[in-house]
């Protein structure tokens, strides 16, 4: 494994995207205790890294990441951003008081912010489509990941509220 093939347009807006979306992540107001945003970070990277290691660069193969086909080390800026999503998915899930009425819209939303970023990941040369790939073919895999993470997260919330609030707790 390489570190990077070229360092170029690439990299460097995967340090930006990384600094920007931790950035927000850490100005976010701290919504939930520390175990809660553990779990939310950890399954945006778990999800991620599963559906890419499957369909994109893995097992299929229907996109490259980065400059090859081949794991650089560099990759790893493109893994890592997953985890603040899915920590913004349980933030906003939160604040936006998600219910059984707005779920789907919700999920909806998401899925198109999915797509709308896999678009820009391919106009910065992050992700390459091959194999006759096309962006349209990741909605339906954006649907069921955000539903999934979306009753995930409704199966913390309720185990996590307390008995006076009905909110979560706050660290």
């Amino acid at each position: 494994m390489t570190l990077w093939q070229n360092f170029d347009k690439n990299e460097i807006s995967l340090i930006i995207l990384n600094v920007l979306a931790y950035l927000v992540f850490f100005l976010l107001r701290k919504k939930f205790p520390p175990q809660i945003r553990n779990v939310a970070l950890m399954w945006g990277l778990a999800v991620g890294i599963l559906f890419d290691f499957t369909i994109g660069g893995g097992l299929i193969d229907f996109y490259k990441v980065n400059d090859s086909n081949r794991y650089e080390g560099t990759d790893v800026l493109y893994y890592i951003l997953y985890a603040p999503f899915g920590y913004f998915f349980f933030y906003f899930y939160e604040t936006l008081k998600i219910d059984k009425k707005t779920f789907l819209f919700y999920v909806l939303a998401w899925s198109f912010v999915g797509l709308a970023l896999q678009w820009l990941f391919t106009v910065l040369d992050i992700i390459t489509l091959q194999k006759g790939y096309r962006l349209a073919y990741s909605f339906p895999v954006f649907l069921l990941t955000q539903t999934v993470t979306g009753i995930y997260f409704e199966m913390i919330r309720r185990r996590s509220r307390q008995p006076a609030g009905g909110r979560l707790a706050t660290s």
